[in-house]
């Protein structure tokens, strides 16, 4: 949601839809039974906008016999737009090792939802994906929406509402994607029969009609259902029976029934007083016999189908894709955001019916994920025939077993990250292989390494059908090309940039793994974050280092890549943490600066850096709760108690968001309307928050001089349980000095609401700001230099030259060492690699002779003439002062005049 929408928020409530869970390259495949994908599919063009999207292979690896993880990249013709990626396990149907079956919730529930994570080591599976979406809340048991089959047994019956389709494999692997219709009865010992409605479902709104669905109407409840009602919110008195092989066994008029449902029996659950319940009352006296039977029923070709037809269905949403071409959206997509960027998950198959696509796509980090519409675009280019669109958002997981290892993982990040939300089902991936022959083996570690970094590689073994061995007895040899760096004891020490492959050798087995090591010509940005810059003896600061490389990838450098060198002071770093030493006399401003194969950035420290703004042990103000929607409840107070300070006081806001509709907000206002507050211009704010794993966004409201708020996030997502240090950067909010702190406040957004929780507590503690290095760097020199002039002034003193400015090839140079000398900068020369470095300003500038480029402070950037040597000095183009170093320059062509302030 942009802000501007955000800020109005604020002023009126919003209603929304209740929410629900939610050139191509490609290698020809050995072996049979594989569908091979469109070899280049284009994107389509947007009108407004002319950009184009292809599909581009990044990899593949083997999962088992017959099934493979496949990676990609959608790349969008501008590179304004972010690529996002796209994750594909292809399953071959013919192959008579492979079977697909439904995942279920704990322990075969319907109703008790669990990852997919969870799902697939329950049952053994070796990949999977998520389903059905479904709807959430303290209102509904959290069963799938559509239909549910498993083993040739029906768990949940398909709902009647418009436009759902379902995926299903019958039993000889055929797959279909299909709307499907419930059609059942109940007979009892005296002939009577009524309809019966469903299986296993929670109670809903029918569409077109919209009725309710349990008025009137016999349901059968299995043991799958283990939620406590059968089910919640019906707006129904039950009537109900227990049947027990065939045979009535109790009956409960108006209250449910508390025997457990057996294996061998089911519930009939009409409404007492209407007809459904007087056919119970009436027809179903304990001890009689009664027999029921249900069938699904295509909705396109009327064809009837047992429940032992198939092997599977999971039920869906839209139908995606029909002929291999994008089809119209089968039902309304507001509900799971299909207009918005989000991740996606969609089951697929092929035109000949012999291979099965479960598709999904990032949301998390730089990666925005995609509409609907937009995958409707990656499935064309997927070249698959026909698709449905699974539960989207938060729900989206993909979980595969690597070639050789015994443990599933997750094949890309979650909207959470590592954190996979609890679904309602999924679709896993089986084989059925036996043990066969020791094919091969596998490495196993990470592929991308820094210079410097260790990582550990472990053996795996695999047999002829790809599925994991023993590799106890197998005696691995390890090896790296290209001289990259060096193992020891399964250990590699990377000691070099470039790619190469990682080897391992077992007997006469062997395995090979590309992998690269990054170097500093790779890196476009070097960026260090540190949590304080306070200039102080003793102090401890913890730098977290993260490197953009050309190709956009964002990587967190390990500490022990880094060299640290330090100006003013003396320090000491160890894994990513440095302590200062001592304090050179006379400093004002210090410089710590990381270097990392030729790439360098710094930041500045300096004396008052940090002040303590607020800890709430002495806060004599009050402190106010505020909401919207009206129907929000909660509290603001500093309180004691708070785990792990059990002792000391802290803010603490408690949320209850269950009422009301639309986007959700929760406010603590410290010392009221009048805020907090602050001294100075700082930069950054640095606090301790208790989180309570509800995956809300955290936020900050500052009020400027010029009375605008500032919204900052304090966090996007509450992940994390119990205290934690938090960096709020201030620096580009706009705000407007002196300012005032007014509100620390939750916020529960609309869209993707279900994967939020409605209720918490989280709490505020040790507020620090942090302020810029008090940089003395000649602010107000007045510099005037004047072409093949070996004499200056700077503020109107005279000052002389080694070496005159001088005009060459329409470029203007200057004599760097006396520029930077003038402003109060530090230079360096390194003789051997011909590079020049000022330090000064709060900036780190790196410059080489005879290169165009150049880093400013962790940046590259690219001047617009190379830096040049004369008589042993450097001169250096008139725009790098004026670029680089932050200054205005001014030029008089009269008089062939330079003036620098």
């Amino acid at each position: 949601m942009s802000e501007s929408k955000f800020n109005i928020l604020r002023a009126a409530r919003v209603v929304s839809i209740p929410m629900l869970a939610g050139t191509l390259v490609v290698a020809s495949f050995a072996g049979t039974g594989w569908a091979p994908l469109a070899q280049w599919q284009p994107g389509v063009a947007s009108a407004a906008t002319a950009v184009t999207y292809k599909l581009v292979k990044s990899d593949e690896a083997i999962v088992t016999s017959g099934v493979k993880q496949i990676n990609y990249s959608w790349v969008p013709s501008d590179a304004k737009k972010g690529t996002e990626l796209v994750h594909v396990l292809q399953i071959d149907l013919s192959n008579p090792y492979v079977q697909m079956n439904a995942l279920s919730g704990k322990n075969g529930s319907v109703t008790t939802g669990q990852s997919v994570g969870a799902m697939t080591k329950a049952t053994g599976a070796v990949a999977g994906v998520n389903g059905d979406v479904f709807n959430t809340g303290s209102s509904s048991e959290g069963a799938p929406l559509g239909a549910e089959l498993r083993s040739g047994q029906l768990l949940v019956a398909p709902t009647k509402l418009q436009g759902m389709y379902a995926f299903a494999l019958t039993k000889d692997k055929t797959p279909i994607i299909d709307r499907f219709a419930f059609s059942g009865s109940v007979q009892a010992a005296d002939g009577t029969k009524f309809a019966l409605a469903g299986l296993n479902n929670s109670s809903y709104t029918t569409y077109p009609d919209k009725t309710p669905s349990h008025v009137n109407a016999l349901y059968m409840y299995t043991n799958a259902w283990t939620a406590a009602n059968r089910p919640a919110n019906s707006g129904t008195t039950p009537m109900e029976a227990l049947v027990v092989d065939g045979v009535v066994t109790e009956i409960g008029d108006g209250v449910q029934i508390q025997t457990p449902i057996p294996a061998n029996g089911y519930i009939l659950r009409g409404h007492k007083g209407k007809e459904s319940g007087n056919f119970i009352l009436n027809s179903l006296p304990v001890g009689t016999q009664v027999t029921s039977a249900y069938s699904l029923v295509s909705q396109t070709n009327g064809k009837t189908y047992s429940e032992g037809d198939f092997q599977m269905i999971v039920s869906g949403h839209t139908l995606l894709m029909d002929g291999g071409k994008a089809s119209s959206f089968s039902r309304d997509v507001s509900g799971v955001s299909g207009s918005a960027d989000r991740a996606r998950t969609a089951v697929a198959y092929s035109q000949d019916g012999k291979t099965a696509y479960l598709v999904t796509v990032e949301e998390y980090g730089s990666h925005d994920g995609v509409t609907l519409t937009e995958f409707q675009k990656i499935l064309t280019a997927l070249g698959v025939w026909k698709a449905v669109n699974l539960d989207g958002g938060g729900p989206t997981t993909m979980i595969t077993r690597p070639l050789g290892e015994t443990a599933t993982t997750l094949a890309h990040p979650t909207y959470f990250g590592t954190t996979q939300r609890a679904v309602a089902n999924g679709i896993g991936v089986f084989t059925t292989a036996p043990a066969g022959e020791t094919k091969g083996i596998a490495a196993s570690g990470p592929k991308t390494l820094f210079i410097g970094q260790q990582a550990t590689y472990s053996l795996k073994a695999y047999d002829t059908y790809y599925n994991p061995i023993d590799a106890a007895g197998l005696t691995p040899s390890w090896s790296v090309s290209g001289g990259l760096g060096a193992f020891a004891n399964g250990v590699l020490t990377a000691s070099k940039a470039g790619s190469g492959e990682l080897t391992v050798k077992a007997g006469a087995a062997t395995d090979k793994v590309g992998i690269e090591v990054v170097g500093g010509s790779q890196i476009n940005q070097l960026k260090a974050t540190p949590n304080t810059t306070v200039l102080e003896p003793g102090a401890k600061i913890t730098v977290k280092l993260s490197a953009t490389l050309a190709d956009g990838r964002t990587l967190e450098v390990p500490a022990d890549s880094v060299k640290w060198e330090f100006k003013g002071l003396t320090a000491a770093a160890s894994g990513g943490v440095i302590t200062i030493g001592t304090v050179s006399e006379g400093t004002k401003t210090g410089y710590a600066i990381a270097r990392y194969d030729g790439f360098s950035t710094a930041f500045a420290l300096s004396a008052g850096a940090e002040k303590s703004f607020e800890t709430f042990e002495n806060a004599t103000y009050p402190v106010t709760f505020d909401k919207l929607p009206a129907e929000t409840t909660g509290t603001a107070a500093i309180v004691t108690g708070v785990p792990g300070r059990e002792s000391s006081k802290a803010l603490q806001l408690t949320y209850d968001f269950t009422a009301g509709t639309g986007n959700r907000f929760a406010y603590a206002l410290p010392n009221g309307s009048a805020g907090l507050p602050i001294t100075g211009k700082p930069n950054a704010l640095t606090l301790d928050v208790y989180g309570d794993e509800s995956n809300n966004w955290l936020r900050a409201e500052f009020k400027g001089a010029d009375g605008k708020q500032a919204l900052v996030d304090i966090a996007k997502m509450v992940n994390w349980s119990g205290w934690k240090q938090l960096r709020v950067d201030l620096a580009g909010s706009g705000l407007t000095y002196p300012a005032t702190l007014t509100k620390l406040y939750v916020v529960n957004l609309a869209e993707g609401q279900d994967e939020r929780a409605l209720t918490g507590s989280v709490a505020f503690d040790n507020l620090s700001l942090q302020y810029p290095a008090a940089v003395e760097d000649g602010a107000q020199s007045n510099i005037v230099l004047q072409l093949g002039q070996k004499s200056a002034t700077v503020d109107g003193k005279s000052v002389a030259l080694d070496i005159a400015p001088l005009l060459l090839n329409g470029t203007t140079y200057l004599p760097l060492r006396f520029v930077s000398d003038a402003l109060g900068a530090d230079i360096g020369w390194d003789q051997t690699a011909q590079k020049a470095t000022v330090t000064g300003g709060g900036k780190l500038v790196e410059l080489w002779v005879g290169k165009p480029d150049l880093l400013n402070t962790g940046v590259r950037a690219t001047a617009a003439a190379s830096p040049i040597l004369r008589s042993g000095r450097v001169l250096v183009p008139v725009r790098v002062v004026s670029t680089e170093l932050g200054r205005k320059v001014g030029w008089d062509q009269k008089t062939k005049t330079i003036t620098i302030r």
